[in-house]
């Protein structure tokens, strides 16, 4: 094809005609990295109400993050085209034709391989809320590795957006057309005409596979109001009998476990997928999957097939299974309930070990007893931990356009929810993980805290606060010691993305925590010293101290450039994998202005102390 430009994408290798128009393989102008860019139809592009569903929904779409899910980035308006930008996966090909390549014959373990990644991105996304809606071989993209098969789902949700009708329609249009060019079928009459049966058949069998994976309710009315959730997992049943049989499931048609050499139960998943009402269907995949590995078979063969042919007791059967089915599933119909809450794990203090003496074994008894010392027992002491405030997923800004060469470019990430700290850590919170630690080094004889810097003193063995101080950020402490701390309540430290998203509060054009402009009424800066947290007011997170007070460790490394990497990689950017300079935030008590900016980036030595560097903690947002 001739070269073309559309937007900021260049179109580099046509790959034909999908559901939702014209796909290229394209690359990007400024980052130089290859996407996938699907053009939609003029006859969707023309329809006002169509556009208004496809930008509204595309955009829940975009959160969906799972690695078997092929990523939708962008939706874009060019030249009066608009067109979907989604990751491309390169060296692969789609379940068709893989089945093709190996002449329909894969192992039981390539088949739980397939199954089990397709399970995980279903249930995944249907707890989300999100469903695919037309699941079949063609929107399963298959890439081998050393490692095995990876799969990834394509086109996640589109027919919901065009709907399932006019996706068929497209389908049925298509072989019309080419049953006119081809046979000469027009105006409902057959006219003579040269016969391309490589290409007619390739048409046929993309229509029966389209509508094969279509779930009863599906066929009976395609604009009924089903629950596109229930018709995914009929789907799943489908791809996975014809994985296991080489054919779809028609009519009266067999349990794989009446065919020798399958080691897992797969009637049991499968006719709970591929029955025909939605409700019995399970909620989640991969329980079941787990179930059918280590349970037996629910039926013998040929008690299923007298079962199943007495349509007699057609109700008895269906009430015996579901008693069956139960105790092999947890995934009953009951809806699942999710609220965010941060993952604390158990406290964890790794302490030195000794082996024991080789020796001991040619020492004798005497008449003196050899000294013992008596082993001491543990103290428990119990973590004084910071309530937290929950920061939800989305897509953000980072950096800053107008500030030092290092927060340039002004780009957007996609963080997954987190829960920060209300306030950084306190003197009164330090000194427990100190008594606990039994020292000022960690594990690896890095230095935690140099308590000369701090508020925080030790004599005769005993640890003690300067008087006022209790309440105060502790300061004097290395990244090491941070690490340490965060470890040691289950926590962990903010990456730079993470801190930085949370100072702006949830407003994108604030300079400052505070907005535009910070005062020092609202945060302690230009001063001569630590003042409690929480003495100002807190962001629109409900977070205290995002500027001023102390400075604050986060868990990367720095690079001058980073940035420029990271507008290429804007799923929950980790910095760079090494480094001299760790990341410091937020400014200080003696900063001056400038420095409390929300994209000012700071950074030192991770082994340095001073009484300007403190910290506060992060953890991991799960949904239960």
């Amino acid at each position: 094809m001739t070269t073309r430009h559309l937007g900021d994408y260049q179109l580099i290798q046509s790959f034909g005609t999908g559901s939702m128009g014209l796909a290229y393989l394209a690359e990007h102008r400024l980052m130089k990295r290859r996407f996938l860019v699907k053009i939609l139809p003029p006859e969707l592009a023309r329809d006002s109400g169509f556009i208004e569903r496809f930008e509204s929904l595309v955009v829940s779409l975009s959160l969906l993050n799972h690695p078997y899910l092929v990523k939708i980035h962008n939706v874009c308006h060019a030249e009066g085209t608009y067109f979907l930008v989604t990751d491309v996966v390169e060296e692969g090909c789609n379940l068709a034709q893989y089945l093709a390549k190996r002449k329909g014959k894969l192992s039981e373990d390539e088949i739980l391989t397939i199954a089990t990644q397709v399970a995980s991105a279903l249930d995944y996304a249907h707890q989300k809320n999100e469903a695919h809606g037309s699941l079949k071989w063609n929107n399963l993209i298959l890439r081998t590795q050393e490692e095995g098969i990876q799969v990834f789902i394509s086109d996640f949700g589109l027919s919901r957006i065009i709907g399932p009708g006019a996706v068929l329609s497209r389908i049925y249009q298509a072989v019309i057309d080419q049953l006119a060019a081809n046979v000469g079928f027009a105006q409902n009459h057959y006219t003579p005409g040269p016969l391309d049966e490589a290409e007619t058949e390739a048409l046929h069998q993309s229509f029966l596979q389209s509508y094969s994976f279509l779930a009863p309710e599906q066929k009976k009315s395609l604009n009924a109001k089903t629950d596109p959730r229930k018709a995914d997992i009929y789907a799943f049943g489908v791809m996975l009998y014809s994985l296991l049989r080489g054919e779809f499931p028609e009519g009266f048609y067999e349990l794989p476990t009446q065919q020798e050499g399958f080691q897992s139960s797969w009637d049991l998943i499968l006719a709970r997928c591929l029955h025909h009402d939605p409700e019995v269907r399970p909620e989640f995949l991969e329980p079941l999957l787990e179930e059918i590995q280590t349970s037996p078979s629910l039926y013998h063969a040929k008690s299923l097939l007298l079962k199943l042919k007495n349509r007699g007791n057609a109700q008895t059967v269906s009430a015996q299974f579901e008693s069956q089915a139960t105790a092999y599933s947890s995934s009953g119909g009951t809806a699942v309930q999710t609220q965010l809450k941060p993952v604390i794990k158990p406290a964890e203090i790794a302490r030195p070990s000794f082996e024991p003496d080789p020796g001991a074994i040619f020492q004798v008894e005497t008449l003196v007893a050899r000294y013992q010392p008596q082993a001491q027992e543990e103290k428990w002491i119990e973590p004084l931990l910071t309530p937290m405030q929950v920061i939800p997923a989305g897509t953000y800004f980072r950096g800053s356009n107008l500030g030092a060469r290092d927060e340039l470019p002004r780009h957007m990430v996609n963080l997954s929810a987190f829960a920060l700290d209300a306030y950084p850590v306190t003197n009164e919170q330090f000194v427990r993980f100190l008594e606990a630690m039994g020292g000022e080094k960690d594990v690896n004889n890095n230095d935690i805290i140099r308590l000369r810097d701090s508020r925080i003193k030790r004599s005769a063995g005993r640890i003690s606060i300067e008087s006022g101080y209790s309440k105060h950020p502790v300061v004097g402490v290395t990244w090491y010691g941070a690490v340490a701390y965060a470890k040691w309540v289950g926590k962990r430290l903010p990456t730079e993305a993470e801190w930085e998203i949370a100072s702006f509060g949830g407003i994108e054009e604030s300079l400052y925590p505070t907005g535009t402009d910070i005062e020092r009424s609202q945060a302690n800066f230009f001063s001569a010293d630590t003042t409690a947290v929480m003495s100002y007011p807190p962001n629109a997170y409900g977070l205290y101290d995002m500027a001023g007070n102390v400075y604050e460790w986060c868990q990367d490394w720095y690079d001058y450039h980073f940035y420029d990497h990271s507008v290429q990689e804007p799923d929950n950017p980790k910095g760079p994998l090494q480094g001299v300079y760790r990341i410091l935030r937020g400014g200080c008590w003696k900063s001056l202005k400038e420095d409390l900016r929300c994209a000012h980036r700071h950074r030192n030595n991770p082994g340095i102390m001073n009484g300007t560097y403190g910290f506060r903690c992060a953890a991991d947002v799960s949904e239960e």
